[in-house]
């Protein structure tokens, strides 16, 4: 086997819906401001029962049954996030007892919103290794247990949620090859820390950085891929906001594309959100079989991961 390809996708949400009339009840804001400055009309909150196994879970089973695949198929299972609370056992492990998956690797990558992109990466580099055959891959934030609900300029952009990918061993790679790196001089432009826990972020460094250095790194991910940025089928950024998302893909050149604007309704979730886009485009159909595809997740550390990915 050269390569991996992925087989199937899904994603999980909660079911409380969060407007920004609700959150014009809580601090100094509007519905047409947030609207204008982040293009968020909604996004999910999860109660105290759902923590991120339980919403990690939901995706990754979904994920798994549309692979056709057995639990004991499974041998490696990878898990974005930065929300988790507990460290051991980690929660790719929490996530293979709850499906069922009974000798896998198990591993969680703290990447924040890229998490998820470099953890495909991971499992494609293993499949392609030979050691492992087929992976679930999931990424996964309650952001709103990080959120600091009196700060008007982030608690307008977190949501909850997770998504998921199954990657198998593929004669012909479909996934990759990866670009991916970091601007670890401003990694402190996103941050999630504190006592208690907060996300907080300076929102023009981040800004700056995504709408200026990362439509190249983009292009590049393309040409890795063999593929020119006019014929990618969809274009599925970090759900971060519309103003960095609508630039990004404007200077990519995807003219043909497909532009995940999932951000709409579930707000930025982080290392969830990546999957989260994905999974509803391919549910409702909108990407032909073996289409190629630009996964391009970046946020934190300031980080960035994408590659070309084959329709499944």
């Amino acid at each position: 086997m050269n390569g991996s390809r992925m087989v199937a996708t899904g994603h999980y949400q909660p079911a409380k819906v969060l407007t920004n009339d609700d959150l014009a009840a809580m601090v100094d804001t509007s519905d047409e401001w947030i609207t204008k400055r982040v293009g968020i009309r909604t996004r999910r909150m999860a109660g105290p029962e759902e923590g991120v196994t339980e919403l990690a879970g939901h995706a990754a089973a979904k994920a798994l049954a549309g692979s056709g695949l057995d639990a004991s198929d499974i041998d490696l299972v990878l898990v974005a996030t930065c929300t988790q609370t507990e460290r051991a056992p980690n929660i790719a492990s929490r996530v293979a007892a709850k499906l069922g998956v009974p000798d896998a690797a198990v591993m969680d990558l703290g990447v924040s919103c890229s998490g998820f992109t470099h953890a495909l990466a991971m499992a494609d580099h293993t499949i392609r290794a030979g050691a492992a055959t087929h992976a679930l891959v999931v990424g996964v934030d309650k952001m709103t247990d990080v959120t600091d609900w009196s700060d008007r300029t982030t608690c307008v952009l977190t949501g909850d949620g997770a998504g998921a990918a199954v990657l198998s061993a593929a004669a012909e790679p479909e996934i990759g090859p990866v670009v991916w790196g970091s601007a670890p001089e401003l990694g402190d432009a996103v941050r999630i820390g504190g006592t208690p826990t907060r996300f907080a972020q300076d929102g023009q460094t981040v800004y700056r950085w995504a709408t200026t250095r990362l439509p190249d790194i983009a292009r590049r991910a393309c040409e890795r891929g063999g593929v020119q940025p006019e014929e990618l089928a969809a274009v599925v950024l970090h759900q971060a906001n519309l103003r960095i998302i609508e630039p990004i893909a404007q200077k990519i050149g995807a003219v043909n594309a497909i532009v995940a604007r999932d951000v709409v309704e579930s707000g930025n979730t982080s290392a969830a959100s990546v999957p989260l886009a994905l999974s509803k485009l391919l549910e409702r159909g909108e990407v032909r079989r073996g289409a190629p595809m630009l996964l391009f997740g970046f946020g934190g550390n300031l980080s960035y991961a994408g590659m070309i990915v084959h329709c499944p």
